[in-house]
């Protein structure tokens, strides 16, 4: 590149726009996440909230989904096109190119407005002198289009490894479905409606609903839309949660009147979807960040349940701390995992996960299977359930819980819930993208009656 066109500013002086300043936001998230090792669901939150048009919080939620889907290949045209690497001081620098690249391809916005608005986010971030530079890159990938890239070359290879291990035949698929844009899922509550009248209202509004069979509240949007546009959002009408996790409360079936904890309540969805279905159950919602327990009780709030419930910040594998030895009829253990079932929604998993992790996770997750069944009536059913697609977290999990525990068994699962990865007593696998949902995991477990436990 011609070094007069490459440090020049643009040709005339441009003043700060609207359109700047999600791309402003867009950056100093990717600069969190991307170099100081932070979290995307935290640092999008945060940045989100000082934007108050909803379409600038989806398009910065947008912009660093795609940039994180497939950095590899934005790094790949950065190392081709500069004359030297950016140094250590440029790392904001690099995050807004990436923000630039990630407009064009592949969100295919138009190329102007992208190109004009990422210019003035330079600016914005007080970096006058190198609006030349993003300038002249961003119109360079415009004429060339970006380098192509092996398949997953920023997937770790410890984790490749281990999913070509655990799903030979699937891998590829697994790996593919991880880098796709998911769709929208929606919870209709059915304390206030019904997913078929709350269908037509989306209708009403331009929104297009598509209904599942097997999923009593789901609504599937297959182009998303900020919430602030769903009808009866802010009054708790509907909620957004993804159409496998709404199955977990398929595999508990509880009854009015149950006594049910929900293990690791945080952010509070499985538990409000308990009381959406169930308003006179006696329910624990159990969490060991006071921080996001204050989340649940937001979600509840909007929704109508905040009464519902009882929220204990503790714990669970210290039962002296948080539990009154009244045994629970059910309970949900939604446990501490790698994430590896929802990159496609979380795809700085990928940066932050390190293989040491997974076994620490194995150990945590049996320590919270053991504590926990102390705690279940007899005759009572614990589901187990992750968001990971590692068979160490999941069906072997379970079937060393059973090998150790004497009044354990296993209960089969429809196939609805997914595939059964050895024997169908051990649970069930879903796996990314498959009918359009995350990877989840679900075992069910059933505590021997007194009569037999007791013998």
């Amino acid at each position: 590149m011609d070094a007069e066109i490459w440090w020049s500013a643009v040709d005339a002086p441009m003043t700060v726009t609207p359109g700047s300043q999600p791309r402003i936001a867009a950056t100093r998230v990717l600069d969190a996440v991307l170099h100081h090792g932070r979290s995307l669901k935290a640092e999008l939150t945060s940045a989100q909230q000082g934007l108050d048009d909803p379409r600038d919080r989806a398009l910065v939620e947008a912009i660093c989904l795609a940039v994180l889907r497939q950095p590899a290949r934005f790094d790949a045209a950065l190392a081709a096109w500069m004359p030297r690497p950016l140094a250590r001081r440029d790392r904001e620098l690099r995050a807004l190119l990436l923000v630039g690249f990630a407009q064009l391809d592949p969100m295919g916005l138009p190329a102007h407005a992208a190109v004009a608005a990422t210019v003035e986010a330079a600016r914005g971030l007080g970096r006058d002198h190198q609006a030349g530079m993003v300038n002249a890159l961003l119109r360079r990938a415009l004429r060339e289009g970006l380098p192509a890239l092996e398949s997953h070359a920023h997937w770790p290879a410890w984790l490749c490894s281990r999913i070509e291990g655990d799903w030979p035949a699937e891998a590829e698929s697994i790996l593919t479905a991880s880098e796709q844009a998911p769709p929208m899922w929606l919870r209709v509550n059915r304390q206030q409606g019904n997913r078929e009248a709350y269908r037509a209202e989306l209708t009403a509004v331009g929104i297009e609903g598509v209904l599942v069979d097997g999923l009593d509240d789901a609504l599937r949007l297959d182009a998303p839309v900020p919430v602030a546009g769903l009808p009866g959002f802010a009054e708790g009408r509907v909620s957004v949660q993804d159409g496998a996790a709404q199955r977990v409360v398929d595999a508990m079936a509880v009854d009015g009147g149950m006594r049910v904890l929900d293990a690791c309540a945080a952010p509070g969805g499985k538990a409000a979807h308990l009381l959406e279905r169930e308003s006179s159950l006696d329910l624990t919602a159990l969490d060991i960040d006071r921080r996001r327990l204050r989340q649940v009780q937001t979600t509840f709030d909007r929704l109508g349940l905040g009464a519902d419930a009882r929220l204990l910040a503790a714990d669970a594998t210290d039962l002296a701390a948080w539990w009154d030895g009244v045994p629970f009829d059910a309970i949900v253990l939604d446990a501490p995992c790698s994430a590896t079932g929802i990159i496609r929604r979380q795809p700085d998993v990928l940066l932050h996960r390190r293989e040491s992790d997974i076994d620490n996770l194995v150990a945590l997750q049996g320590r919270l299977l053991d504590a926990l069944w102390q705690t279940l009536a007899p005759g009572g059913s614990l589901v187990y359930t992750t968001c990971s697609i590692l068979r160490d977290e999941n069906d072997r999990q379970i079937a060393a819980f059973l090998a150790r525990t004497s009044d354990s068994q296993g209960e089969a699962l429809e196939e609805g819930f997914g595939r059964a990865p050895e024997n169908e007593t051990h649970g069930r696998q879903r796996l990314p993208g498959e009918d359009g949902m995350d990877g989840f995991f679900y075992a069910r477990l059933r505590k021997a009656p007194a009569s037999v436990s007791g013998e």
